[in-house]
């Protein structure tokens, strides 16, 4: 009796890659032949065995009709099975149970209190809309994302394209990495921080270098230019995978064609590269739209944006009403942001690694002239960003930075006494995220990968909420939800937990369903045959292959514990404070110095923990965390 599988490897492949293809080519008829010798159960069965679900389906609907039916009758049926399951079914109930609780619940809190005033109402938002400085609010947060999100994109493709296409030392790009890294661990002011030394009014470099007195970079353009370089090494990091997968035999083509290097790039590199630029910008534009610090510190009253209007709102004026009233503004360009980010990466796909072994070549798009160009404008932007961290470690070991640069310990010994307990709180939420979150994103990566029931897209959904809506959003939300009984979470560690938990386990989530895509579902099926339980089957196989996807999402979580504010600032206490809150504190009061030193304490403790955990990625030969770097921009 034929296989599937088989008669699947005799359908024609002269570059046929879609199911139309075939139809056109008339390649159905062997395999309409071969299929009608087997009964409908077994097809149906020899298309499940051969793991062509989605593909074998359409097949079978294009070459025997009838079958349609019972195969989405058998499909239906292992769904609806799957949650008679001893082990999965209460682990759904558990997954749902949480995400209804502390994802839905909450966001439906914040519309409700929006919408709701002893009946359906409009009125917060008309009101809140009908004020020109929060319409001028609305306008600024969107040009800024849109710039962030053209210049990072930007920046990154140059640093991409000199790592990968320019020939390099492999030290030039180790060192790439590392200075890349730095804005991505670090709290999310640290640039603005860095900014106001080297180019506010007495900044080293525009004062006492250049002599340019009063050189105002407070507004749009002192954000943006802080935000671009906290953000650009999420585009770095995403274009350098896509422009490593590009097949430089397709550029030798073009070559051999008599093309000039300026066309290959510009119709084949480019047009290759543009799903992870488009891809790239969406993720730099949402996380600029998420930036609650940096405007705060740089924009102030002559560069309003909805983050920080949305703070003042609640904390300032007590307005809980007109702050959920400018989160929902906030959140319309948001879910459209990251739903376009989702629909762009899901459907549009350019096809370069074909599994096809080809003539090793030398990557040489680029000339002399564009290297030249590509390493000056990166040195540049290494030496900035390097010149402003050093600033901020020097600021923390002087007493004045600009006034009084004599040597003094005076800001790491306040560090060490006053802010020790926000240094050791801090720790402590970190480390329960971290086995919790991690637990947590793996759980839910393997039942949306691996098993069928109903509602299984629904609670992926569900589960991204938070990662997907601003912090500003998700603080404000939290603050309605649980700030009354029966659930008064609000001033105790657990409501930070919970926060870092359901927003950055998405990390986790993804790592997982990634490695799972290349595990072998067959070597479940035997464990299973061999009478083993679901649980037992994960804990004693599946974990141990996805080791990697849980440590890279506990050390993202433990990233964003240390240098996440603006969803937690909402949430802190007295009793329960966080780092972040207190060089925010620091800046406020202008004690620049002692939030320059919890800032060198930050990256520390980050840089440590991210260098074990690459240790251990190593131990596990799974290569590093540079792919979850994508992930930190949320």
């Amino acid at each position: 009796m034929p296989d599937f599988a088989n008669t699947y490897r005799l359908l024609p492949a002269k570059s046929v890659s879609t199911l139309a293809g075939y139809r056109e080519q008339g390649g159905y008829a062997a395999l309409e032949k071969a299929l009608r010798q087997q009964s409908p159960e077994q097809v149906i069965q020899s298309v499940m065995d051969a793991k062509l679900r989605g593909l074998g389906f359409d097949l079978i609907e294009i070459t025997i009709p009838e079958l349609t039916t019972d195969m989405t009758a058998i499909l239906y049926g292992e769904a609806t099975a799957a949650l008679r399951d001893p082990v999965l079914a209460p682990v759904v109930v558990a997954l749902w149970a949480a995400v209804a609780l502390f994802v839905l619940y909450p966001v439906t809190r914040l519309l409700a209190l929006t919408f709701w005033d002893d009946g359906p109402t409009l009125a917060a938002v008309v009101e809140l809309v009908g004020s020109w400085q929060h319409r001028r609010a609305l306008w600024n947060s969107l040009a800024l994302a849109g710039l962030v999100g053209a210049a990072g994109t930007a920046l990154g493709f140059a640093f991409a394209l000199l790592a990968v296409r320019a020939n390099l030392p492999r030290w030039v790009g180790t060192v790439l990495d590392t200075v890349v890294l730095l804005p991505l661990i670090s709290p999310p002011f640290t640039a603005a921080i860095a900014l106001i030394f080297a180019l506010g009014p007495r900044g080293l470099i525009s004062y006492h270098v250049f002599g340019i007195a009063g050189l105002n970079i407070y507004g749009l353009g002192g954000t943006l230019l802080s935000e671009t370089l906290t953000y650009f090494p999420i585009a770095y990091l995403t274009l350098k995978g896509v422009l490593a997968n590009i097949d430089p035999t397709l550029e030798d083509g073009g070559f051999s064609l008599g093309a000039r290097r300026w066309r290959v790039f510009r119709t084949i590199t480019v047009p290759l590269a543009v799903p992870g630029i488009a891809n790239s910008f969406l993720l730099l534009t949402a996380a600029s739209l998420a930036d609650f610090a940096t405007p705060l510190i740089l924009g102030g009253t002559r560069f309003p944006v909805l983050p920080t209007q949305a703070f003042l709102q609640i904390t300032g004026l007590y307005d809980m009403r007109g702050g959920a009233a400018l989160s929902f503004l906030l959140l319309v360009p948001a879910l459209a942001v990251f739903a376009a980010q989702r629909w762009w990466t899901e459907r549009r796909s350019v096809i370069t690694v074909t599994g096809k072994a080809g003539a090793a070549t030398r990557v040489r798009s680029l000339s002399p002239g564009a290297v030249a160009a590509l390493v000056l404008v990166c040195a540049l932007t290494v030496l900035l960003v390097l010149t402003f961290y050093l600033l901020i470690v020097f600021a923390s070991m002087v007493r004045a930075l600009g006034a009084d640069n004599s040597f003094s310990t005076a800001h790491y010994a306040h560090v060490f006494s006053g802010g020790l307990k926000a240094i050791r709180d801090t720790l402590v939420i970190a480390a329960v995220c971290m086995p919790v979150g991690g637990l947590f994103a793996v759980v839910l990566g393997y039942v949306v990968a691996r098993t069928r029931f109903p509602g299984r897209r629904a609670l992926e959904f569900a589960a991204m909420i938070n990662y997907a809506l601003p912090g500003t959003i998700v603080g404000i939300a939290y603050l309605v939800a649980f700030n009354d009984p029966p659930l008064a979470l609000t001033g105790t560690p657990f409501i930070l937990v919970i926060c870092y938990v359901f927003r950055y386990s998405l990390a986790g989530t993804r790592a997982t369903t990634a490695l799972l895509a290349q595990v072998d579902p067959s070597i479940e099926e035997a464990s299973a045959s061999l009478g083993a339980r679901r649980d037992v089957t994960f804990r004693r196989v599946i974990l141990p292959l996805i080791r990697p996807a849980l440590l890279a999402g506990m050390t993202v979580l433990f990233i964003r514990a240390m240098t996440a504010i603006s969803a937690t600032i909402f949430l802190v206490s007295l009793s329960w404070s966080l780092v972040t809150v207190r060089i925010l504190e620091g800046i406020t009061n202008l004690e620049l110095g002692q939030a320059s030193a919890f800032s060198v304490m930050v990256i520390l403790l980050v840089y440590a923990a991210v260098f074990l955990s690459s240790l251990i990625m190593r131990r596990l030969n799974a290569g590093s965390l540079g792919q979850a770097g994508t992930l930190l921009g949320g």
